[in-house]
């Protein structure tokens, strides 16, 4: 868990280090209202981590990387029309996902590289627009009944 401020110092007067300079408020107010541009539909296959059943989120991993080089996508966005109780963690599905990409100005993009070693010029959003199951269990070669009655028979 990241400490605050005043962890940090231990309540003694120490010379405050730049990193610990506040965010500036011009910088968060840029990222805030960020224009995303129209949103391009990118199929990946993958699985879900993790599902936030009440937040109507998730947290996805895909086989090919998405436009801005990620595999795992944390938060994505669910719509409410998708039934995620329904969703299996460790299953393969056939993802479509909403990119929506928004750039950052050059000062921004300056600031974030030279204060905070962040090599970012965009923001992206993600939106899972449709899933489908995979069946990939039938590409492998299934076991014969006789396997099974012999585990049976040893047990």
């Amino acid at each position: 868990m990241p400490r605050t401020k005043s962890q940090v110092s231990g309540g003694t007067t120490k010379t405050k280090a730049p990193e610990e300079e506040p965010f500036p408020e011009w910088a968060e107010e840029e990222i805030k209202s960020v224009k995303l541009g129209e949103p391009e539909i990118v199929t990946r296959s993958g699985y879900f981590l993790d599902i936030y059943e009440n937040d109507y989120k998730v947290d996805i991993q895909v086989y090919e990387a998405l436009p801005d080089g990620r595999t795992i996508v944390e938060g994505l966005d669910v719509p409410k029309s998708m039934k995620i109780t329904d969703f299996l963690k460790g299953t393969v599905y056939e993802f479509k996902i909403n990119v929506s990409k928004g750039s950052l100005s050059p000062q921004l993009t300056e600031l974030l590289k030279s204060k905070y070693n962040l090599d970012m010029d965009s923001i992206y959003r993600f939106e899972l627009q449709e899933l489908q199951l995979m069946d990939v269990e039938s590409d492998l070669p299934s076991s014969s009944s006789s396997e099974g009655n012999e585990q049976e028979e040893e047990e």
